[in-house]
């Protein structure tokens, strides 16, 4: 494996992580503090797996660390759509 921070996918979680804290940061998000922390939670686990699974060594330990990330990609975009649906976000940022 090799540096993380060279990764594709790496900067465009690590960059959807940052779009999230800013849309959660204003509004009626803003005051959701349930929904709010969870989609935040689950959006720097994202990042943070495909990096550890990367600097892990081990093939078998990377993969998992990868689905962990892709889970919690799944995750995001449940959140996302329930924001999207409950009006804290609009469609240009879903």
């Amino acid at each position: 494996m090799g540096d993380f921070r060279k990764l594709e996918v790496w900067k465009i979680s690590k960059n959807l992580a940052i779009e999230i804290y800013m849309l959660t940061n204003i509004g009626e998000f803003s005051k959701d503090y349930g929904l709010r922390d969870q989609i935040r939670r689950a959006v720097v686990s994202v990042s943070s797996n495909i990096a550890e699974g990367d600097e892990n060594g081990s093939n078998r330990q990377s993969i998992r660390y990868f689905n962990i990330a892709k889970g919690s990609l799944s995750e995001v975009q449940t959140q996302a759509i329930i924001a999207y649906k409950i009006g804290y976000l609009k469609e240009k940022e879903f």
